[in-house]
């Protein structure tokens, strides 16, 4: 079986890591399984709709203890893009920067677990194992700034003032212990909670147009990414102590 996302698996890379399940998601062998509703799963198309599922009917759990690497990304200057743009190519862009980032996720093995609107969540070393996901998370990160940041230099072309309204992508990146699993009576989606997925998206959020920002823990696990960047103290909302982060940004 590959071992990247960057190549098209054959078998569903989360159900093998996760439960030693072969199950085809690509080619004649897969066929049987569509017509029984197992398909790609959204969140990465390595992986299948049985690993959304598989808590309450595989694992007879509803969620398990998982250590993994927590990325959020949101738009820098939204809302005047919405305020500049007509709802059909606000929608192109909003579309845009979902895919690109998507792709930016796939491409190191993790999955996009939520999308909202002009952000995301995505989560790596489930149900995809990987042994240096915190690397992986900072990887994706810097590849989610160089896909985006070409995507929005073309809204200039688009008559967009972007002098008036710095526009960008914010980024943060944890790495900690989180609650995997299904945590809702009405859907069989799986996510992650807890501490570490809260303090991620408090990263991201003072995260500047082009920054990513990683913390102490991520950063512990992949030292040759963050090697020479800057260090940021940070006044996190709901945390008492100063948060250290180390700052990146993509050119």
């Amino acid at each position: 079986m590959e071992s990247s996302t960057r190549s098209q698996a054959r078998i569903c890379r989360g159900c093998w890591d996760q439960m030693h399940m072969p199950i085809p998601i690509r080619g004649p062998l897969a066929l049987p399984f569509q017509a029984f509703g197992i398909t790609r799963s959204k969140m990465n198309p390595n992986i299948c709709t049985i690993c959304e599922r598989a808590f309450t009917f595989v694992k007879k759990q509803r969620h398990v203890s998982a250590t993994a690497s927590i990325l959020f990304a949101d738009m820098r200057g939204y809302t005047y893009l919405s305020e500049q743009l007509d709802a059909i190519t606000l929608s192109a862009v909003v579309s845009t920067f979902q895919d690109q980032c998507a792709q930016a996720i796939w491409e190191h093995d993790g999955i996009v677990n939520k999308q909202m609107g002009d952000g995301l969540m995505a989560i790596f070393n489930f149900p995809i194992k990987a042994e240096r996901h915190a690397a992986a998370a900072v990887r994706a990160a810097i590849e989610v700034q160089r896909r985006c940041g070409a995507a929005l230099e073309g809204m200039a072309k688009r008559g967009v003032d972007t002098r008036a309204m710095p526009l960008g992508v914010g980024v943060g990146v944890h790495t900690g212990e989180v609650e995997i699993g299904e945590f809702s009576t009405f859907r069989s989606d799986f996510t992650a909670i807890g501490g570490a997925v809260n303090l991620t998206a408090r990263l991201e959020s003072q995260a500047a147009a082009g920054e990513i920002l990683v913390s102490a823990e991520a950063a512990a696990q992949a030292p040759e990414l963050v090697a020479g960047a800057a260090i940021r103290e940070l006044s996190l909302k709901g945390i008492n102590q100063p948060v250290p982060a180390h700052v990146l940004t993509v050119h």
